[in-house]
């Protein structure tokens, strides 16, 4: 199964990963490598755990961007 996945670094120099397409499957890593690695993990625990729940797999994970203006 191929899923989209996304890593950012945060202000603490954490590496955090998430499947859009898996509501709470989040991870993190000291590295970009160890976060893909950890998130790995993370999606099949979830999708096993789905699946012994009868839940669907993923959900649509359509993204529509728009850029915006924000005062401050």
């Amino acid at each position: 199964m191929k899923l989209t996945i996304a890593i950012y670094q945060d202000e603490d120099g954490v590496y955090i990963a998430e499947c859009p397409a898996i509501p709470g499957c989040v991870s993190q890593g000291a590295s970009q490598a160890e976060a893909e690695s950890n998130v790995e993990d993370a999606i099949r625990e979830s999708l096993a755990a789905r699946a012994e729940l009868g839940l669907p797999l993923t959900v649509s994970t359509k993204v529509t961007t728009k850029e915006i203006e924000v005062s401050v």
